[in-house]
């Protein structure tokens, strides 16, 4: 017999949308108390006993990204996005739990030193890059407009300074050659130990919720430690081998395998047209290599997640766009979270 949940839930009485854009401490004790009755006033089983078995990934949740006058948030359109995205994502949350097995939040993890920030680099004044407006070519850095600071290499190659321009110069020309981005000096930001690191109060509050309630352990993903790549998916970082063709990074090869054993995987989160779209981008890459029909199991949010729109500056809007195109064409399934998971079925 299923004993999975057939049905969607309330939305339990402490939840307030309109606190979804600040940062509070969650009363994990008493939450946790609500959620054992709540589970068994809904009649909810542990998620062990779920037939079909469903995860829900959340990109990079976190402060820095969706909570206004933070170092990134994102906008989108309407100028409140992700705080308008995690509301519905809430709901989603709440009124599915029944059916969620697996919650995976993704956190960016950065520390100050890495080849996106603007410490890294330095001009012919010594001046840093403005972060956000500047984007490093690879003709910038033959050109030298944009090198290497030599004060960073004691931090990252223990003093080599040669072996950091060489790999630096290897990575903005890796970018090129395989039609990412360009390196994007962001703001600092997601910094390990601060409050923009740490998930959304609302979200994470629900997912503390969820776990309790279908005794099923959050499973939270780091990417973006490593200071000479960027890290948009959690799948794998933008480049992975460096310029002595020895190893840069690794794959994500444990979650991808999770990923793909899962019925069904549902993606939401920030932004649309950078984490979330190259994490798809990358799922479905390593899906096309196994069996291309199981992109049928892969559900996106659509209404959860939003394009990094900088006013006057960027707006990446068309691009993220496009790429969900893309997906559909695929054979991913664009969703709402106001339907019904059984509905997808």
């Amino acid at each position: 017999m299923n004993t999975q949940s057939t049905t969607q839930l309330p939305i339990p009485s402490y939840f307030q949308p309109e606190k979804v854009g600040e940062v509070w401490r969650v009363p994990y004790q008493e939450r946790a108390a609500q959620a054992e009755a709540w589970a068994q006033q809904n009649n909810i089983q542990p998620a062990a006993s779920d037939k079909r078995r469903i995860c829900l990934l959340l990109i990079d949740v976190q402060n820095t990204f969706c909570i206004p006058e933070f170092e990134l948030f994102v906008g989108g359109k309407s100028g409140m996005g992700a705080v308008e995205d995690n509301q519905r994502l809430c709901e989603f949350i709440y009124r599915n739990l029944g059916f969620i097995t697996k919650i995976t939040p993704t956190l960016d993890t950065h520390t100050a030193t890495q080849i996106f920030h603007p410490i890294f680099w330095i001009n012919s004044a010594g001046e840093h890059p403005i972060p956000a407006a500047t984007n490093i070519t690879l003709q910038d850095v033959e050109q030298g407009i944009w090198q290497v600071n030599p004060a960073v290499a004691h931090s990252i190659t223990r003093g080599n300074y040669e072996l950091l321009e060489k790999q630096a110069y290897h990575y903005v020309k890796q970018l090129s050659q395989n039609g990412k981005y360009p390196l994007t000096v962001w703001p600092y930001h997601s910094m390990l130990g601060g409050i923009g690191h740490a998930l959304v109060s609302s979200v994470e509050e629900a997912i503390f919720f969820h776990c309790i309630a279908r005794q099923s352990q959050t499973q939270f993903e780091i990417k973006g430690e490593n200071p000479l790549t960027e890290n948009y998916s959690i799948l794998r970082p933008e480049v992975l081998i460096g310029f002595d063709q020895n190893p840069l990074a690794q794959k994500n090869t444990k979650l991808i395998q999770q990923l793909l054993e899962f019925d069904a995987v549902i993606i939401g989160g920030q932004a649309k047209s950078h984490c979330v779209a190259w994490t798809i981008d990358d799922l479905l890459t390593e899906i096309k290599q196994v069996d291309a029909n199981l992109s049928k199991k892969v559900y996106l949010l659509e209404d959860c997640t939003s394009p990094v729109v900088v006013p006057g500056i960027v707006d990446y809007t068309e691009q993220a766009d496009a790429a969900f195109s893309r997906f559909a064409a695929a054979g991913m399934h664009i969703v709402k979270s106001t339907d019904s998971i059984q509905s997808w079925f």
